[in-house]
């Protein structure tokens, strides 16, 4: 048997190991007390408050507990008390001075309750309260004076309640008011004394305007949230704020931006402009915003033309964040519909290429064509090219025909003479000079005249007798052909063959069966011969017409008509009477065997149910650091996160929480928000 005073070291290091509450034996039933300050009661399963709380406690965590109502007496000698989580309760009401004894508090969170109306005296005797919490309730309506004496507060949160109005806020430190997804009018929003106030969130609220002469009296703010309203143009007051670091316009219906609007916003280091239909974004933004270190585009149906190529590289290259990254996609070109835009390497922009060809010498005679040196006003552009396969490729240039040869011209491969434009008397007779898919001089070639370089001219007069006579039908420019009941394909080699100089194709088309005869308007680029219109109604005739892009409607445009087919819906028939006999039988045993399964799988499902009621959920933080500390050493669960960035939206006309606020049993949360304000 060892002597005592060897043991004395062993117990030393056994009282280290266990948990100070241990030693005490004063931790509430049901709860834990993993460290001397803090007690954490989860999923208790009581109506009602744990009792035999130390005075000393610091920090109290009593969520998912099913609590239903709150006394005076759960609270009296915890005058040290600073954290209070009841959030996730049964909560319907808070009595007056039910917090009175609660001298030191200075974090109370109340969210995810059932709470419908906040009264005079609800919160007296907080007057050290920094942080208060009641998001998600059933919140209707807000006495006057309830916030009255919460001079110090820091945060107020009341998203997702039911308030038509918010009561006179005075209070001189307050920097974030989250007022998400309520019922308030802009005229509801008049009266905050809250000369400090640094983040804003106001979405989904359903304004069509705001209240510039308390947006503009918000001197300090540096975050606003205005997202998923009716706003139909972009607010003039938000010129005004020049501090904004943070701003949110996503979902709302205010059409076509003018980028010209965020000049004044240079501090601008997050910015959200998702589904607003933006179709591209130009270039010159780029320099409009220089501090940008978050970019959220998401929802909006790009082209991803060649004009949208500087994009991805400017993110790169900035090291711009791509919100929502996944749900940001190109709508057009068909090819690359549903590609991620961040994704798209610069040849899929359909971007033309160039190639240099040097020659050492350009031996020349006076029969051989001379070089244009300066471009005249009737020079036409080259077409862009099809893009090159090689996907290293990322100079945007253009191929340089040769020069056609002749008996008494010859090139060698080493000239460093570069030629980019077709000599001026390359085609003969008024042709035009064009490049072709593979690099080399073409000539067009007006009625009348043929050859390779115009130079045969026929009589015109006998060349009116002949197609006169033979009466030979013109091939039209655009033809089209029915593919399904909702598809038509497009023919339009001719037409971009007959014009190489264009950039671009505009198709207009109509529904000339429908009630709805507007017409809709769709850019291709000229290396798309063939285009399918899709989505269109079965059994209707399309009037379709092409011009050149960028140009307005005249000789150019060439019209054509096309019929989609009618939708069938075939249904098997049987007339066989013994295979009737046989399909019955067995179609009455399918049947027999869905419902088995189905049974089978609900009682599945109930059994998990159960089982999963035992499971540990994620609970979430307050959004300060350090106030909740204990979540950070792991002796406390996550609860589930709000909504705190600014980034917040409306998915099937609720809010975009990940799990519902009060469950049975807890899911993974895996969209954790990671940003906060800049002021924390």
């Amino acid at each position: 048997m060892k002597p005592r005073h060897a043991l004395l070291p062993s117990l030393l290091l056994l009282y280290t190991l266990l948990p100070h509450w241990a030693w005490a034996g004063n931790c509430p039933r049901d709860c834990s007390c993993s460290t001397p300050d803090s007690i954490l009661c989860f999923q208790r399963r009581s109506t009602s408050m744990p009792s035999e709380v130390p005075t000393s406690i610091k920090n109290l965590y009593v969520f998912q507990n099913g609590i239903e109502a709150l006394h005076q007496e759960d609270f009296v000698g915890l005058e040290n008390l600073e954290m209070l989580d009841l959030s996730q309760n049964k909560l319907t009401e808070l009595p007056d001075q039910v917090f009175e004894p609660l001298s030191s508090l200075r974090n109370l969170d109340l969210s995810s309750n059932q709470i419908t109306h906040i009264s005079e005296g609800s919160f007296a005797g907080l007057e050290l309260l920094e942080r208060l919490y009641l998001y998600s309730n059933k919140i209707s309506s807000i006495d006057s004076a309830a916030f009255d004496g919460l001079e110090q507060l820091l945060e107020l949160k009341l998203q997702g309640n039911l308030l038509t109005a918010v009561p006179a806020l005075k209070m001189p430190h307050l920097l974030l008011l989250d007022l998400r997804f309520n019922q308030i009018p802009s005229s509801g929003l008049n009266e905050l004394q809250t000369p400090k106030l640094e983040s804003l969130k106001l979405a989904g609220l359903g304004l069509r305007s705001l209240n510039e002469e308390l947006l503009g009296s918000l001197k300090n703010l540096h975050e606003l949230d205005i997202s998923n309203n009716q706003l139909s143009m972009f607010p003039p007051v938000l010129r005004e704020l020049k501090g904004l670091v943070i701003l949110s316009l996503a979902g709302n219906p205010m059409g076509p931006l003018k980028w010209e609007v965020f000049e004044s916003l240079g501090e601008l280091q997050e910015l959200d402009i998702s589904n607003l239909s933006l179709q591209t974004l130009p270039e010159s933004i780029s320099q409009l915003f220089p501090l940008l270190k978050r970019l959220t585009v998401a929802e909006n149906p790009f082209n991803c033309l060649c004009t949208m190529a500087w994009f991805p590289r400017w993110l790169r290259n900035r090291g711009i964040v791509l919100g929502r990254t996944e749900e940001t996609r190109c709508h057009f070109p068909p090819r690359i519909a549903g590609k991620v835009l961040e994704k798209v390497d610069n040849y899929d922009f359909g971007c033309p290429t160039t190639t240099t060809i040097t020659t050492s010498t350009v031996k020349t005679t006076p029969q051989t064509p001379s070089l244009v040196t300066t471009l005249q006003s009737t020079t036409r552009i080259l077409p862009p090219l099809k893009p090159s396969n090689d996907p290293s490729t990322e100079t945007e240039r253009y191929l340089p025909p040769p020069a056609p040869a002749s008996p008494s011209s010859s090139s060698s491969p080493d000239s460093n003479h570069r030629v980019t434009f077709c000599p001026s008397n390359f085609c003969l007779n008024g042709g035009t000079c064009w490049l072709d898919h593979r690099g080399h001089l073409e000539c067009t070639c007006p009625r009348g005249t043929s050859g390779k370089y115009c130079q045969n001219e026929e009589n015109p007069s006998q060349f009116e007798d002949v197609s006169t006579a033979t009466n030979v039908d013109v091939v039209p420019e655009i033809t089209a052909q029915t593919v399904t009941s909702s598809s038509i394909l497009l023919d339009l080699h001719r037409y971009i063959e007959a014009r190489p100089y264009i950039r671009g194709v505009r198709l207009t088309y109509r529904n000339l069966s429908g009630l709805d005869k507007r017409p809709k308007q769709l850019n291709i680029p000229a290396s798309y011969p063939e285009y399918t219109l899709r989505g269109l109604h079965p059994n209707s005739t399309y009037s379709v017409c092409a011009s050149p892009l960028g140009e307005p409607t005249g000789p150019d445009s060439v019209c054509t008509e096309a019929q989609t087919s009618t939708h069938h819906n075939p249904s098997a028939q049987v007339d066989n009477p013994k295979l009737t006999t046989m399909l019955v039988p067995a179609l009455a045993i399918l049947l027999l065997l869905v419902l088995v399964a189905i049974a089978v799988g609900v009682a599945c499902y109930m059994r998990k149910k159960r089982a999963h009621r035992n499971l540990d959920c994620n609970p979430s933080q307050l959004e300060l650091e350090g106030v909740k500390a204990g979540l950070d050493n792991g002796t406390l669960p996550k609860k589930q996160q709000d909504i705190m960035s600014s980034s917040s939206r409306v998915q099937n006309g609720s809010l975009d929480y990940e799990v519902p606020l009060m469950q049975d049993h807890c899911t993974a949360n895996n969209n954790i928000n990671t940003l906060k304000p800049s002021y924390f």
